[in-house]
């Protein structure tokens, strides 16, 4: 469900998610009301990127991670995914210096072995220069699926229980955890999605199990600092309860 949200609502460190995920929707529809191709939409929505990354950084969030390319978007028309791959290409070349500068590190997930070897070199460059900094880390799912990562995890689990190195007894929820994609960052604690579809598309689906889901009807090239702000305290507004009772959650507050 879409949401109207007072700007009354302080995003304070305690109310701020560590982890936000964003499925960036509505390149296309968004540049087809301009009767522009769909590349042209995708461009747009580059600045909306820096936007967003800026104002997560400014705001103190220390993961943000973008749905930049799924598994199924290679089933787009050749000419669309052909010119996708080189605008990513391109905003790795330019972007990857400011990121940087800005003390943000970079990560790349997903299956890069579908990519040309030009942009996995330039893919592991990007995350060599940017592996120490601090500021907040930027994570941009590329050629990625849940169904994938979940399946790449179990694959590792299941080696080291042939090696001899676990039990099955020893496989548990944290161990397939810590062999996914992010197994190292925080979960997400709020998932947004743009241009008003209400799914999650097969985006982090272990990680989503307990995330706060935020559904935007701004296509993704006009989802900036605004946008974001209103995802940031419609988040700040909710109670998150991972199976407690109002009375636990009450509980719990009066004791800090």
């Amino acid at each position: 469900m879409t949401e109207t949200v007072s700007a009354e609502i302080p995003v304070s460190a305690g109310s701020r998610p560590r982890h936000v995920a964003i499925i960036m929707d509505g390149n296309n529809r968004w540049a087809k009301e301009r009767r522009l191709k769909g590349v042209a939409g995708h461009k747009a929505g580059v600045d909306a990127v820096k936007a967003v990354v800026e104002t997560c950084a400014r705001e103190g969030v220390e993961v943000l991670t973008l749905f930049a390319f799924s598994s199924e978007n290679w089933r787009r028309p050749q000419d669309e995914v052909t010119a996708l791959m080189k605008l990513f290409l391109f905003a790795l070349e330019r972007e990857v210096k400011r990121l940087h500068r800005n003390g943000i590190c970079l990560r790349i997930i997903g299956d890069r072995s579908a990519f040309n070897e030009a942009l996995q070199e330039h893919m592991t460059k990007a995350e060599e220069l940017t592996r120490n900094n601090t500021a907040m880390t930027l994570v941009i799912a590329a050629n990625y699926g849940g169904h994938w990562d979940i399946a790449q995890a179990t694959r590792k689990v299941a080696q080291r229980v042939k090696a001899g190195e676990l039990e099955p007894s020893d496989i548990t929820d944290n161990l397939i955890q810590q062999h996914l994609s992010l197994g190292s960052l925080p979960v997400p604690d709020l998932m947004i999605r743009t241009a008003g579809e209400q799914r999650i598309s097969n985006f982090m689906l272990w990680h989503l199990a307990y995330a706060e889901l935020y559904f935007s009807p701004a296509y993704w090239p006009d989802f900036k600092e605004d946008e974001m702000r209103k995802a940031l305290q419609a988040y700040a507004g909710r109670q998150r309860r991972f199976g407690q009772t109002d009375d636990q959650i009450a509980a719990r507050s009066s004791k800090k």
